[in-house]
């Protein structure tokens, strides 16, 4: 499908041959947004995911001191927004275009219809979803574990063996 002719290495659409493809391009839709433009802001309601064609996404979120932290920044091929497709709730985080971006956006609605219709289909793009989000939880597990290591070696209490 042509929607996708850029994306072929998107760890969403891995596995999918060409007629998935085209179903799936009928049901995203393109969205264009200018720099400085918020997709969504962290603890609003989430309703759909977006796969990045051009452009850069930043991922913030608010720390305990009211300063926004990036946390990552995410370009052609990466989607973000993956969780709400699966399980409604808040976002955790919040996403800002930071260079001018084509993104292709799929809501928790057309993703429902289109897995009731196509389950294969559906069982694929979940398994994909679920891939994608495990990846980021180790990526940031990792993160969490270096940071601990650094801490922990620069503590005084384990300076002299105590």
């Amino acid at each position: 499908m042509r929607i996708f002719e850029e994306l072929r290495d998107c760890p969403l659409l891995k596995g999918l041959d060409e007629g998935e493809l085209s179903l799936l391009g009928e049901t995203f839709v393109p969205r264009r947004m200018i720099e400085g433009t918020t997709v969504f802001i962290e603890n609003m309601p989430g309703e759909s995911l977006y796969l990045i064609q051009q452009g850069a996404v930043q991922i913030s979120r608010m720390s305990p001191d009211g300063e926004e932290r990036t946390l990552l920044i995410l370009g052609p091929e990466n989607v973000f927004g993956e969780l709400a497709v699966i399980a409604p709730g808040l976002r955790p985080v919040t996403a800002r275009i930071v260079e001018a971006a084509s993104l292709l956006n799929l809501t928790r609605k057309d993703f429902d219809q289109l897995c009731e219709r196509h389950p294969r289909l559906g069982m694929k793009l979940m398994r994909n979803i679920v891939r994608v989000f495990s990846e980021r939880v180790r990526a940031a597990e990792e993160d969490f574990h270096e940071m601990l290591r650094f801490v922990l070696g620069k503590s005084p209490h384990h300076a002299g063996g105590q």
